[in-house]
């Protein structure tokens, strides 16, 4: 049996809410990519990658699954750990330091990024809270 006190409510919703923005974002990056599959396949080309439709359809399903992992809080630290991964990637990918000269806002951008990673850190760390919380694994979460 736990010994440790329920979390203060503010920490309950101030948990919740950041949920609800991750799945939100996700779900805003997939729906842009299933609504515009040419152009992100355009995008993602430009940017020097091959097979472009084929990335755009696992990048929205990708983000897709995270949206859920968040609204859900199942697989939480592991979709935090892969969104964090993932968020990188396309910092360097599509922002990074070979778009600076030509378009100094893609610094803003690149850094914006690295606002994020800390973000699913401490999600990947804290986990997604006590409430509104699907548990689809055996063990109980030590933290």
């Amino acid at each position: 049996m736990s010994t440790k006190a329920s979390a203060p409510l503010w920490e309950v919703i101030a948990v919740i809410v950041a949920r609800l923005i991750f799945a939100a974002l996700f779900t805003m990056a997939a729906a842009f990519k299933y609504t515009d599959m040419s152009g992100t396949a355009a995008y993602i080309e430009s940017a020097g990658f091959a097979i472009p439709l084929l990335l755009t359809w696992l990048a929205a399903l990708f983000e897709t699954a995270l949206a859920l992992c968040f609204l859900t809080g199942a697989f939480f630290t592991e979709a935090s750990l892969l969104a964090a991964v993932y968020v990188i990637f396309l910092a360097f990918a599509f922002h990074g330091p070979a778009r600076w000269e030509s378009n100094q806002t893609e610094f803003g951008f690149f850094v914006d990024h690295f606002t994020f990673l800390a973000g699913l850190l401490l999600a990947a760390v804290h986990g997604p809270g006590t409430k509104l919380v699907a548990r689809f694994v055996a063990f109980p979460r030590t933290r």
